[in-house]
C-alpha cells in the first residue's frame, strides 16, 4: 500500500458543471483533482459547440428563469449566484468575446466550443488541478473511500469532499450513460427516473412523406398542445420532420409536456396551425375563391403560402372531403392533428430529464444524506429547452456546488491534506 496526499476535493465528471466547480475551488486555494471516465474532458461540450457553441440567452432574467418549467423556483437560486452575464463575464477571462444573435441566443465570436475549453482546461491546470482520466467511479467502498475503474484496476481515494457531476444518460457513448444512477440509490439517495429530453418524437409516417420529406423544416408553425396539467398551450417556433416523425427546436421546447402526456395517455394529440400569417376565417375565404384547373397542391400554395412540406403534410393526414370543402380544409390547416407515439430513445435525446431530485440536497446542493458530497448539473432533477439555457444552468450548479465544497472543507474540524490512497487488490 503506497501513501500519498488526498486531495481536499474530488470532483467526478469533466464536463462544464464539474469544470466550473474545480475552478471555484481552486481559485479559494484548495488542492483538487478532478476524475473523468473518459480519455479527455469535456466531449459532450464539444459536440454542442459543432454546429455554433450556443453559451446562453439574452432575454430578461424573469423570462430566462421560466424555460426551467416545474424547477424555476430552485434554479432561479442558481442563477442569482451566477447567471447569463456572469457567464459571459467569465468567457471574457479566457479571451472569449461573445455576441448575442437575431434570436436572442449568445455566441462565442468564433462560434467554437473547442478554443474556449483549450484555455480553460489549460488555465485549470496551471492553477493547480490535476486531471485524472480514464477514471470510471463506481461508488463508494465500505470504509467511504471512492472507488474508481481504472486500466491499472479498482482504485481507491479518500477523498474529504465531492462534487459529482456525472451527467446525464444522453450521448452515452461521450461519456455520460447514468451509470452513477446504481451507486447512488445503493446509498439511499431520492432519484428520478432518467428520461430523454430536448428530443424528436415517433409519429406513424407513411414511406412517400419519410422518402421525401425527412429534414424537411416547418416554419414558422403554431403548436397547440395539452401541458401537464391539462391546459391547453401554444406557442410558435420552428420544426423539423424526420424520418421517424418530428423534431426540433419548437418540439424540445414544450418536449416535457409532451412526454408527461404520452406516459399517462399512451399517446398524445400534437396539433399544428401551418398558416399562423391567416385567421381560420380568412383562410376560409382564400380557398372559397374558383380554383380553376389549379391542383389542390398549387391552390395551397397559392392561397394559403403552403411549400411543399407543409402540403405533403396536409396530404398525408387529411382525408378527401375535407380537402374538398374550403371551411374545413381551413379549420384543418390551422389545427392539423399529428399523433404522437413515444419520445425517442434517451441516448438520442440532447439532454436527459429526471436525475437526483434536487429535495434531496441542501441549498449548496450537497446530498443530505450524504455530507461531504455535492451533486452539480445534467445529473440533477431538473431540465430546460436548448437555447442556452441548458448550458447556462450547468455552469451555475457547478459554482454552487464548488462553493459549496470549499465552505465544507473550510468548516473541517482539525482538517488535514493527508490521508491514503490505495488499489484494491
Amino acid at each position: 500500500m503506497t501513501r500519498t496526499a488526498i486531495p481536499r476535493l474530488a470532483i467526478i465528471g469533466g464536463g462544464p458543471a464539474g469544470l466550473m466547480a474545480a475552478e471555484q475551488a481552486v481559485d479559494a486555494g484548495m488542492a483538487v483533482d478532478l476524475y473523468d471516465a473518459m480519455g479527455s474532458v469535456g466531449r459532450k461540450f464539444l459536440l454542442a459547440g459543432k454546429g455554433g457553441l450556443n453559451l446562453t440567452h439574452a432575454e430578461p432574467f424573469a423570462n430566462f428563469v421560466g424555460r426551467y418549467g416545474e424547477r424555476q423556483g430552485e434554479i432561479a437560486d442558481w442563477l442569482r449566484a451566477f447567471d447569463a452575464d456572469a457567464l459571459r463575464a467569465w468567457a471574457r477571462t479566457l479571451g472569449v468575446e461573445t455576441f448575442v444573435g437575431s434570436s436572442g441566443r449568445v455566441f462565442p465570436a468564433d462560434l467554437k466550443a473547442a478554443p474556449l475549453l483549450r484555455r480553460w482546461v489549460h488555465r485549470l491546470r496551471e492553477a493547480g488541478v490535476v486531471f485524472h482520466m480514464h477514471h470510471r467511479w463506481l461508488g463508494w467502498h465500505g470504509d467511504g473511500a471512492l472507488r474508481f475503474a481504472t486500466a491499472a484496476g479498482e482504485r481507491l481515494v479518500q477523498a474529504q469532499a465531492v462534487v459529482l457531476a456525472l451527467g446525464g444518460a444522453s450521448w452515452p457513448q461521450l461519456g455520460s450513460d447514468g451509470a452513477w444512477v446504481a451507486p447512488l440509490r445503493q446509498a439511499g439517495i431520492d432519484i428520478a427516473p432518467l428520461q430523454p429530453a430536448n428530443c424528436g418524437f415517433e409519429l406513424a409516417w407513411s414511406e412517400h412523406l419519410r422518402r421525401r420529406f425527412a429534414g424537411a423544416p416547418l416554419k414558422p408553425v403554431v403548436a397547440i398542445w395539452t401541458d401537464r396539467h391539462g391546459g391547453t398551450q401554444t406557442r410558435q417556433g420552428e420544426c423539423v420532420l424526420s424520418g421517424y416523425g418530428i423534431e426540433g427546436s419548437l418540439v424540445y421546447a414544450i418536449g416535457a409536456d409532451l412526454r408527461e402526456q404520452i406516459a399517462a395517455h399512451g399517446t398524445t394529440m400534437l396539433h399544428l396551425d401551418l398558416v399562423p400569417g391567416y385567421t381560420q376565417a380568412v383562410l376560409a375565404d382564400r380557398l372559397a375563391a374558383p380554383r380553376g384547373k389549379h391542383s389542390i397542391g398549387d391552390w395551397l400554395r397559392r392561397r394559403a403560402g403552403l411549400d411543399p412540406a407543409r402540403c405533403a403534410l396536409v396530404f398525408e393526414l387529411t382525408d378527401g372531403a375535407t380537402l374538398a370543402d374550403p371551411l374545413a380544409l381551413s379549420a384543418r390547416l390551422k389545427a392539423l392533428p399529428l399523433q404522437l407515439r413515444a419520445p425517442r430513445p434517451l441516448a438520442e435525446a440532447i439532454s436527459t430529464a429526471g436525475g437526483v431530485r434536487l429535495e434531496a440536497l441542501d441549498d449548496a446542493l450537497m446530498l443530505r444524506r450524504r455530507p461531504g458530497v455535492f451533486c452539480a448539473g445534467e445529473m440533477l432533477d431538473w431540465e430546460a429547452p436548448t437555447g442556452g439555457y441548458l448550458l447556462t444552468a450547468c455552469f451555475a450548479s457547478g459554482v454552487l456546488a464548488g462553493r459549496g465544497a470549499v465552505d465544507w472543507l473550510k468548516n473541517l474540524p482539525g482538517r488535514q491534506a493527508g490521508g491514503d490512497e490505495r488499489r484494491s487488490p
